[in-house]
């Protein structure tokens, strides 16, 4: 039922459309590859999945196999229509919107979804943080993205890759690379693997005595010169200040924000408050 390279140049060619690389857009044309996503999502019968990016519903195809309902979000106008014809037969909602734009309280309501998608390299990392950062109802993701931005996603203390996005990712959920797919399932082929990343909400945030707003503050202005010892690194926001609020909080002065979990940012950030700094709120 799912789509094969064939049927995916058959469509492209009979709508007299092609992938916009504005958009973003690779085409997964390789039914082994969208079966095995939807099986790593591990949805079934009755489950709310959504997808964002659907394009000519290979992956829409893959989900609806498992029995899940699926609410599918494309923003190309071109695609659409094709879309709504592949999915024709199924029970699938397609919207045509931006995703990065949409009211999902009022699209999605208060019940528990999956986010199962092949995201556009160009939106994958702001549109995962702020769906963990305001849709509270999309629990878990399976999401599909550049292996370089898969990898930082799930990136622990210490690695190269770590960095600010690493971090914040693990103040809401833990994050895993569950598997790899070359470029050669794709139409047109991208230059580079991309990375399955699995992405599970906490019931609550990692770090709970500061608010996020504070704490994610501390974690950019840390990375922003990540070559520095923090207490240069940090200087920015709280001058002078920054070796002692460092002390207070039993980080190193001499350490890089690289090396550090999100539990220490969250004590730098209290420790600054604690003596009277004003962070984001």
């Amino acid at each position: 039922m799912t789509h094969s390279f064939a049927a995916i140049q058959q469509l492209l060619a009979d709508h007299d459309v092609s992938p916009s690389r504005a958009l973003g857009q690779n085409f997964v044309a390789d039914a082994n590859t969208v079966r095995r996503i939807a099986r790593l999502a591990g949805v079934g019968p009755g489950d709310r999945v959504l997808e964002i990016g659907a394009g000519l519903g290979s992956l829409t195809l893959a989900l609806v196999e498992t029995g899940a309902n699926v609410t599918a979000v494309e923003l190309d106008k071109y695609l659409v229509p094709i879309l709504r014809t592949v999915v024709g037969d199924h029970d699938v909602r397609v919207i045509e919107g931006d995703a990065m734009k949409l009211d999902w309280p009022a699209t999605l309501g208060e019940a528990s979804w999956t986010l199962v998608a092949n995201l556009p390299y160009n939106v994958a990392t702001p549109l995962v943080m702020d769906l963990l950062d305001d849709v509270a109802s999309i629990t878990t993701m399976l999401v599909m993205v550049q292996r370089e931005v898969g990898e930082r996603m799930a990136a622990p203390p210490g690695s190269k890759i770590y960095g600010a996005v690493s971090v914040k990712i693990a103040y809401a959920a833990t994050a895993e690379v569950v598997g790899i797919v070359p470029p050669t399932v794709f139409i047109p082929k991208p230059r580079v693997d991309s990375a399955l990343v699995r992405i599970v909400r906490r019931t609550t945030p990692r770090v709970e005595e500061v608010s996020s707003a504070a704490l994610f503050s501390v974690i950019e202005t840390g990375f922003a010169q990540r070559r520095k010892m923090l207490r240069g690194a940090l200087r920015p926001l709280f001058g002078d200040a920054s070796e002692q609020i460092l002390l207070d909080a039993e980080v190193d002065p001499t350490a890089r924000a690289e090396t550090l979990d999100v539990l220490a940012f969250g004590r730098i950030a209290a420790a600054a408050i604690a003596c009277g700094r004003t962070l984001a709120s």
